[in-house]
């Protein structure tokens, strides 16, 4: 029996009575990477014009507003979902992975679940591939007809969004959650894919972790969760133990997918991951590194522990 196998069983005698979602999704990706305006979604206007935002210094910064341009060829030469009509093997596992995320935010479930839309992407160590997850779950829910994402970098101690898909932007989330002169049409950027939109995480701050259990972080997530109907957020979170602004942020969302390396994560620690949840979240847990069985392409599983 496998780590997670066995952390999923223990759990589901743990909490037979509680009202959470256990997944089982296993990829067989080998490298992860891991490293309230009315207007929050009006495009972002491509001309050369800027916009002045304080910083905490009470200097002006000057930033353009510009659509970030993603480099498809150089993310599918590193093995990320592709956009491109080539059916891959990561597309495949990446669409049976956000189907079960996508069910669970707009099919039965979501009326159980506060802000179904939301999904936090971590882990319970540093170094287990969510931020390489979760750009793959945005990437796969961008091919989507009828649903549109927004990927959050909301490890602002380690921001690996930006640096992975190698775009840059002077205004993120931190930024936001600093001061009231920047806008949510500040932070929100459009992307080369239509479906996707990107917030980086922002200028480091002493207080950067802090920030992400305050009271703007809050109304900023209820504003991403209400204004569309359509939209998931994906926030690529710090790892669940050693900081705790990051179970406070799960506490604002519907769905967790906590990462786990297969032959890495240790069991004590998922358990001790999955304890600092709230009970009615829809916890799923998604295997990175998963070695392929013989003579199959790929192969998955799920496991559903409410009873």
């Amino acid at each position: 029996m496998s780590t997670i196998e066995k952390a999923i069983d223990k759990i589901k005698q743990q909490q037979a009575t509680a009202e959470t979602t256990i997944e089982r999704v296993q990829s067989t990706e080998q490298t992860p990477l891991d490293a309230t305006s009315d207007t929050i979604d009006t495009p972002l206007d491509t001309t050369s014009d800027t916009i002045g935002i304080p910083d905490v210094a009470n200097k002006t910064t000057r930033i353009s507003r510009t659509t970030i341009n993603i480099d498809l060829a150089e993310l599918e030469r590193k093995n990320f979902v592709s956009l491109s009509s080539e059916r891959r093997l990561i597309n495949e596992e990446y669409r049976v992975i956000k189907r079960k995320l996508i069910n669970n935010a707009f099919g039965g479930l979501s009326s159980t679940l506060k802000h179904a839309n939301l999904i936090l992407v971590t882990s319970s160590r540093p170094g287990e591939g969510k931020t390489f997850s979760a750009i793959n779950l945005a990437l796969s829910i961008a091919l989507e007809q009828d649903k549109t994402v927004l990927l959050v970098d909301s490890d602002v101690l380690r921001p690996n969004v930006s640096k992975t898909l190698e775009i840059q932007h002077e205004v993120g989330l931190t930024d936001y959650l600093q001061s009231d002169q920047v806008k949510v049409t500040d932070i929100i950027l459009n992307t080369n894919i239509e479906r996707l939109k990107i917030v980086t995480a922002g200028s480091p701050h002493h207080l950067s972790t802090e920030l992400l259990a305050s009271e703007r972080m809050l109304l900023l997530v209820k504003e991403f969760a209400s204004r569309y109907p359509d939209r998931l957020v994906i926030f690529d979170a710090p790892p669940l133990l050693g900081v705790n602004e990051t179970s406070v942020m799960a506490s604002m969302c519907g769905q967790a997918v906590i990462v786990v390396e297969e032959n890495r994560s240790k069991l004590a620690e998922i358990e001790q991951a999955v304890s600092l949840l709230p009970k009615d979240i829809a916890i799923g847990f998604l295997i990175n590194k998963a070695h392929r069985n013989q003579g199959k392409g790929y192969g998955y599983g799920y496991y559903y522990g409410a009873d």
